[in-house]
């Protein structure tokens, strides 16, 4: 890799999904990495549509995407194929991304 590519490499944004099952903490690990107030429950399917906040951590910068919760990835509702077609690379205002972080409910 040459320097110049080293280095478009290094300044890139980092787009990081955040999946799980519905009410799994997403949202709110969401709102606390990001510093946002996304709307969070304690119920399922509070999370409706992806929401996208920009991170920065020292040099690098990423977004990250809070996505609806979702069981499969055969989606079933509206809510779900929104999570399934970001997760896919199909979702026009996302694009491709680089890291799942799945959130579990232990």
């Amino acid at each position: 890799m040459s320097p110049a590519a080293s280095v478009a490499a290094d300044l890139r944004v980092l787009k990081v999904a955040c999946v799980g099952n519905p009410n799994t903490g997403k949202s709110t690990l969401f709102n606390a990495l990001a510093g946002l107030h996304a709307r969070v429950g304690n119920y399922p399917g509070v999370t409706v549509e992806k929401k996208i906040g920009r991170v920065h951590w020292g040099e690098h910068t990423v977004d990250l995407v809070d996505l609806p919760g979702t069981y499969s990835v055969s989606p079933r509702s509206a809510d779900e194929m929104v999570a399934v077609d970001v997760l896919l690379g199909r979702h026009p205002d996302v694009g491709p991304i680089d890291v799942v972080l799945c959130i579990i409910d232990a």
